[in-house]
């Protein structure tokens, strides 16, 4: 196999791998669909290549557009892809009008006046600007993490190699006036190799980043409480640890409020488990709600739950506990014979210091039991402190 021939085939292959890469990690993840629009850019992409290189029965000029409308699709499902990724919106007009400019361009140098370096001029600054338009767009969140900071520089880059390499190339070795020895070029071979390698980065990166969805959701699966939603116990218990140490670097306060069901296990026992559940899912919901993304909720027992709440002092977390208990003892619940009345019981401690999420749940717990002795349906506080820990200083000589 020649070297031009093997060249001509490189990106076809590497196209065709990536996308097939991409088609089996979206079978996995039917509900990630830009790992599916990943796989159909990288395929279409590949005809494009083989298209430049072999000549369909169509003729020279159809075939090179065929092969450019090829590029284009691609460009377009890629760029859109990487952004719809992360969160943010596709900007379809940015990039229609961008990729409609650059076809328009390129049909007009084909068939109207033909020339040949005004048609890579053409396609190159359209995927240019593309490039550059999908980096504006990752601009905001390239500071999330490692692979938003990589996909926004190489979007970057393959900005800056559409532009900067095409002009340099073209105007030191061009201009090209037909496609004789033209894909023997250093354009094309730059063009070419510059192209598998970006490729190969971009797709790295979003595999990774593919790879960290699929961890995050392992790991949302075992912190979470199934029937609730809300974070089980060991989830809550790491959420909660990280809110006090943000917190007592800035030295915020904290406030913790413990809830229980009352007379669950009778209810249980009167209207069924499947009733149960339904009283669990319905507080859980109320509690979720309430807390909204300040603080950390969690269901750290059969019918026991938490809520730790920064930037909140003790009386802040009993009204936030009262109209949580008002709320959910006004209300009534789906399944359940009307006028059955479901209530909880809230015991609030606040922190105090730099005190450990441990002791002050001990603190809550206690609170927690006083308002279930002392007729359930209730909210009561713990005006205790944890003791002090005397330490002598030590003895001055002299």
């Amino acid at each position: 196999m020649d070297t031009g021939l093997f060249i001509a085939l490189l990106n076809p292959t590497i196209a065709l791998a990536l996308g097939a890469a991409f088609l089996v990690l979206w079978t996995y993840q039917r509900h990630r669909p830009y790992l599916a629009v990943l796989a159909f850019s990288y395929c279409v992409s590949a005809p494009g290549f083989l298209f430049q290189y072999f000549t369909l029965p169509i003729g020279m000029a159809l075939t090179k557009l065929v092969s450019n409308i090829c590029f284009t699709i691609a460009g377009c499902c890629l760029s859109g892809a990487i952004v719809a990724r992360y969160g943010r919106k596709v900007p379809h007009v940015g990039i229609g009008v961008l990729a409609g400019g650059g076809l328009a361009s390129f049909c007009w140098f084909l068939f109207v006046e033909p020339d040949l370096t005004w048609r890579i001029l053409a396609m190159n600054f359209a995927f240019g600007g593309i490039s550059l338009l999908v980096a504006a767009e990752l601009r905001p969140v390239r500071n999330n993490g490692p692979t938003e900071k990589i996909l926004f520089l190489l979007s970057l880059l393959s900005g800056l190699n559409f532009f900067v390499r095409t002009l340099v190339v073209v105007i030191a070795h061009g201009p090209f006036t037909s496609y004789d020895g033209f894909y023997g070029s250093s354009y094309w071979t730059t063009a070419l190799l510059s192209h598998a390698l970006l490729s190969l980065l971009i797709a790295l990166c979003l595999f990774t980043a593919a790879a960290l969805d699929v961890m995050k959701a392992l790991k949302a699966e075992t912190h979470t409480d199934p029937l609730s939603g809300l974070l089980n116990r060991r989830g809550f218990e790491e959420r909660a640890e990280f809110l006090l140490q943000r917190c007592a670097a800035a030295k915020f306060p904290v406030a913790l409020v413990l809830a229980d069901l009352d007379h669950f296990k009778a209810l249980n026992d009167v209207h069924g488990h499947a009733a149960g559940d339904r009283v669990i899912a319905d507080f859980a919901a109320k509690l979720r709600s309430a807390t909204g993304a300040r603080g950390a909720a969690g269901r750290i027992g059969g019918e026991e739950f938490a809520v730790l709440l920064p930037l909140s002092d003790l009386a802040a977390a009993r009204l936030f506990a009262e109209a949580v208990r008002t709320l959910y003892s006004a209300g009534g619940i789906d399944g359940l014979p009307a006028g059955t009345k479901v209530t909880a019981s809230f015991g609030v401690a606040a922190r105090s210091g730099e005190e450990a999420l441990e002791p002050l749940m001990r603190r809550a717990d206690e609170a927690l039991y006083k308002a279930k002795k002392n007729g359930r349906d209730s909210v009561r506080l713990s005006f205790e402190r944890p003791e002090a820990v005397f330490v002598p200083e030590p003895s001055r000589a002299g």
